[in-house]
This record gives C-alpha cells, sequence and structure tokens, in this order.
C-alpha cells in the first residue's frame, strides 16, 4: 500500500490487542471496584471510601482515552501523519501525568481539611475497612498485571496506565489507614498518610509528564543506543565512514537519520545499495528502530 493512502488498520496487530486488552480488563475491575466502594461507602458512613469511588471512576474515564490513544497510536502513516501515529501514545503520556499530578493534589488537598476538622468526623462501620482491603489487593494485582504486559510491549503509554493503578492503590491504602485508625480511635492516621501518599503520585505523574515532553521535544537517544547504531551502520560493507548520526524517539519506536560516506567513483545504483543494506542492517539489529534515512557521501563532509 502507498505510505500516503489512509489506512486505519494497526501497523503492529499484536501489540494493539494485547493493548486493548489489558485496558479492557482494567476498565472491568474499576466498574466494579467503584459500585462496591458506593455501596459499602455509604451504608458504612465512609466517605473515604466513596471519595476513592470517585478516584477509581476518574480511572474508568482514564483507561477511554488510553483505548483511544492506543487505536490512534496503532494507525499506519497517512499523509497528514507521514511518519506514523506513534506521538498519540506519547501525548496520552503526558495527559496520564498531568492526571496523576492532579490526583496527587487532590489527595494532599482533602487530607488537609480532614486534619483541619479531626472532631467532626463521623464514626465508620467494619464493612468499610474490608472493603477498602479488596479494593486495595485488586488494584494493586491490577497494576502488577499492566505492567507484565505494559515493559514487554515497551509501551509508555500502558506503563503510565499501570502506574496510574499503582497510585489509585496507594490510594485505597490511604482509605483502609484512615478507616482502620478511625476504628481505632486515631483519625489523624488518615490524613497523615494520604500527605505522604500525595507526595509519591505527584512525583510519579511529573515524572512520566517530563518524559513525554522529552520526547516531543525530540530527544535524542542515550549515548550508549547511539554509539551501537553507529557501529552497526559502519560495519556495513562498502560504508567508508559516517557522520550526522541523529536519533529521535517517535512512541515505542526510534527514527534515525546518518549520512554515509562511499567510494565516490562507484555507481549511484551501487551506492543506493550500500544504504540499503545499512538500513536493513540497523533495523534488524536494532528493534526498537522503525526507520533509517541515509544520506549518501562521496567524501567525508562533516565539516
Amino acid at each position: 500500500m502507498h505510505p500516503h493512502s489512509h489506512d486505519t488498520s494497526p501497523v503492529d496487530p499484536e501489540r494493539f490487542r494485547e493493548g486493548q486488552r489489558i485496558t479492557w480488563v482494567s476498565v472491568a475491575v474499576n466498574i466494579v471496584l467503584t459500585v462496591m466502594q458506593v455501596i459499602v461507602g455509604f451504608v458504612a458512613n465512609s466517605m473515604a471510601l466513596v471519595a476513592d469511588a470517585m478516584h477509581t471512576l476518574s480511572d474508568i474515564v482514564a483507561d477511554g482515552f488510553v483505548l483511544w490513544a492506543n487505536r490512534k497510536g496503532s494507525e499506519a502513516a497517512d499523509a497528514k501523519h507521514p511518519y506514523g501515529h506513534g506521538r498519540f501514545e506519547t501525548a496520552a503520556s503526558l495527559v496520564l501525568g498531568l492526571l496523576l499530578t492532579a490526583t496527587g493534589a487532590g489527595i494532599l488537598v482533602s487530607a488537609a481539611g480532614r486534619l483541619q476538622d479531626i472532631g467532626n468526623l463521623p464514626p465508620v462501620g467494619v464493612a468499610a475497612i474490608w472493603a477498602a482491603l479488596l479494593t486495595l489487593i485488586g488494584k494493586e494485582g491490577l497494576f502488577r498485571f499492566m505492567l507484565k504486559v505494559a515493559e514487554r510491549l515497551r509501551s509508555p503509554m500502558l506503563m503510565a496506565n499501570a502506574w496510574h493503578a499503582r497510585a489509585d492503590a496507594l490510594s485505597s491504602l490511604v482509605v483502609a489507614a484512615g478507616i482502620a485508625g478511625a476504628l481505632l480511635g486515631f483519625p489523624f492516621a488518615d490524613a497523615a498518610a494520604a500527605i505522604i501518599v500525595g507526595a509519591m503520585i505527584i512525583k510519579a505523574g511529573i515524572g512520566f509528564a517530563l518524559e513525554a515532553m522529552r520526547e516531543l521535544m525530540d530527544e535524542g537517544l542515550a549515548a550508549e543506543e547511539v554509539a551501537a547504531i553507529r557501529t552497526t551502520l559502519l560495519e556495513t560493507p562498502g560504508v567508508i565512514d559516517l557522520h550526522d548520526l541523529r536519533t529521535r524517539r517517535m512512541g515505542h519506536r526510534v527514527l534515525v537519520d546518518a549520512h554515509l560516506q562511499v567510494d565516490g567513483d562507484i555507481t549511484v545504483r551501487a551506492g543506493h545499495a550500500i544504504g540499503e543494506q545499512a538500513r536493513h542492517r540497523a533495523v534488524a539489529a536494532h528493534p526498537e528502530v522503525l526507520d533509517v534515512l541515509i544520506h549518501l557521501d562521496a567524501e567525508n563532509d562533516a565539516h
């Protein structure tokens, strides 16, 4: 198919299916937990549990966003996006990072409010602690499952969503600690734990947002990764030298530009064949490399 015709089928169907599958699992788990938290929260008079349910509800919205971005990011190149749609994943990682940061800030504000109003906290029922613990187990299990798949697919967006589940597990831990503290007569325990966890969530969110920003600003690969690609290109038969080797990320893949010096007396066809061989070798030896743009030089014109 011509690279500029519009094709909405996934470039990597297996990766696309895996990303969709674990996100739908996340949606299902979050819906079940939200319904349970709302019911038990109201019955057991635990506003913390109801607040955590609202937090879980925000995850379902985030999961829907990830499903959309994963679908868009998997589409083949078209006229408007000649390099593919990998950056949709990057944009989603940025938004999810900001969402994490906002979640952490919300927990901090909520904790500060509880610290100011400790004397008026209503008594909670024992059922609330079981609901909080069940939520904690569900969220932690979801995090571990999603992280394993995200690492295998090398998807920053799915990684961010996995850590979002871990952030929820931590917020559920706060709720469990708060309910346990209230049952034991220590209402301040909840707020103290919330402040610590809120700060941890903000740190994680800012980290994801900055990583996405670096990619959107075309930050290159690490020096050792660039050196490995340079070696692969230089070892191609017919390549005398190379310069102006540049790299940039595109979602989970990498785009490479390089100037290769070849013998100036060979034919254009022979020079082209050397360039194509160098490109194929780089793509084969480095799975993260999506494509290599080769410029052929008859001499080293680096300066």
